[in-house]
């Protein structure tokens, strides 16, 4: 698996002395340390950063050894976030510490890497009651730097799915709503009836009163649960939560998988699990964000990044006024910044949130396989204009039809055949949006250039 070796620095090991949890961190040198204070329900937060370092070593589909990678942790004006993927990068945790969760002093914005240890996951398991829990977030980097070069004490390598897998959440994210929500007595019995294990099923959630029944089809209002046993990561938090509420895009009948966001609130926390359509698929091959690749500006993510400013939620509205640009091209420059790791989206407030990872902001786009295929077509002159809404992309010996309709675009390869846009467009779709080659069918300026078809392949 490729990585990317990314250099971070910890001045010691994490470690819980007394009342004292200290999370030792690498940032960027500007905020040594961006919050120090005490957590104001210790029990239930000790609970979450096990729970979101449990899913970052953990490999749902086809588990292998734990893969021990550091979940991400960013503060802003008045909340904590953790963040992590699962191995297999098919599960995205993020426990959110809100205002009422923390009492201390914000110091300012950043985004770090939070290295986890065993001994601080058997320190947190033992956190109990209402015994006081300090937390400070940093502090900087240990650099030792010669004639030769900086040394750095301490290397994390961070695989290249993590990197998409920041870019694709965000924009599947954006299109949930909110499903069902349950009470505890509900959630509990929901969460303890699911199949447990490596479970690989794909089951339908349907909200029933106050409760959900679990189907095998999916029908209109339905939530997709692919791979039930991912969600055992909430399963320690559920007596300290009040709610459980379930997040997911509209689908119908005959509706391909798609992802959903499963999330426990305790007031000061909330816990949330994304998980990926299908065990076997990870975030970071989704696609999602191809089309604002193709499409987005530089010049507007520049702006956009820009007029971030930390705030715990970003108003696209209001960033698009302050911008002056449209929505619509504010959105595909979140989406473009998202590549670059410093978007996220909060489905609880259907919100984005900003946060930086050390990251090339370019890279997501330059390294896409399909993106890079999609390039070297146009750059081989590859793509010519039909008839009407159809365009002609020659690949090799073959040429495929793209045919634009209304919002969507459809292909005759066999990537379309079997996805059905269901994994973001083609690399023949994506050189035709890039060639900008002339097809009927004008495209409203507020519409995605590509749509997702729900049904699956027949």
């Amino acid at each position: 698996m490729p990585v990317t070796i990314q250099a971070y620095a910890y001045l010691a090991e994490s470690s819980l002395a007394g009342r004292d949890l200290r999370l030792q961190t690498s940032s960027d040198g500007r905020f040594p340390r961006f919050f120090t204070g005490f957590l104001t329900t210790p029990e239930p937060a000790a609970l979450g950063l096990l729970a979101v370092a449990e899913v970052a070593r953990t490999r749902y589909y086809r588990p292998r050894d734990p893969a021990g990678l550091d979940p991400v942790v960013t503060g802003s004006a008045d909340r904590l976030r953790f963040e992590s993927f699962s191995g297999c990068c098919g599960v995205y945790a993020r426990l959110d510490v809100l205002p009422a969760g923390l009492d201390g002093d914000v110091l300012g914005p950043g985004t770090t890497n939070v290295d986890v240890n065993d001994p601080l996951r058997r320190a947190l398991t033992d956190v109990t009651g209402l015994e006081p829990l300090h937390l400070s977030v940093g502090p900087d980097d240990l650099t030792v730097s010669t004639m030769d070069g900086a040394v750095v004490e301490r290397k994390v390598p961070l695989p290249d799915r993590w990197l998409r897998g920041f870019a694709e959440v965000p924009v599947i994210a954006s299109a949930f709503d909110p499903r069902a929500e349950l009470d505890i007595a509900e959630a509990r019995a929901f969460l303890h009836r699911l199949p447990a294990g490596r479970d690989t099923s794909v089951l339908w959630a349907v909200p029933a009163g106050r409760a959900l029944r679990l189907t095998s089809r999916p029908v209109p209002g339905a939530v997709c649960l692919a791979g039930a046993g991912r969600l055992a990561a909430l399963r320690p938090l559920l007596r300290f939560a009040s709610a459980l509420r379930v997040y997911g895009p509209p689908v119908g009948a005959g509706n391909a998988p798609v992802a959903s966001t499963w999330e426990l609130d305790t007031g000061a926390l909330r816990l949330s699990l994304t998980l990926s359509p299908e065990p076997r698929r990870g975030f970071s091959g989704e696609g999602a964000v191809l089309p604002s690749l193709a499409d987005a500006e530089d010049e507007d993510a520049e702006l956009i990044g820009s007029l971030l400013a930390w705030d715990p939620t970003v108003d696209v509205a209001v960033l698009a006024a302050r911008a002056d640009i449209p929505v619509e091209r504010t959105r595909a420059a979140l989406i473009r910044l998202g590549t670059a790791g410093q978007v996220g989206y909060d489905v609880s407030e259907a919100a984005y949130f900003h946060r930086v990872l050390p990251y090339d902001a370019t890279r997501a786009a330059r390294d896409n396989p399909r993106l890079v295929a999609a390039r070297a077509l146009v750059e081989a002159g590859a793509v010519e204009a039909g008839d009407g809404a159809v365009a002609t992309v020659r690949s090799g010996e073959r040429a495929y039809r793209v045919r634009r309709d209304g919002a969507a675009f459809t292909c005759t390869c066999e990537w379309w055949g079997r996805y059905r846009g269901g994994r973001g467009p083609c690399k023949h779709a994506l050189a035709v949006s890039l060639a900008g080659a002339a097809l009927a069918g004008t495209v409203a300026e507020d519409a995605p250039a590509f749509a997702p078809a729900d049904q699956p392949p027949s």
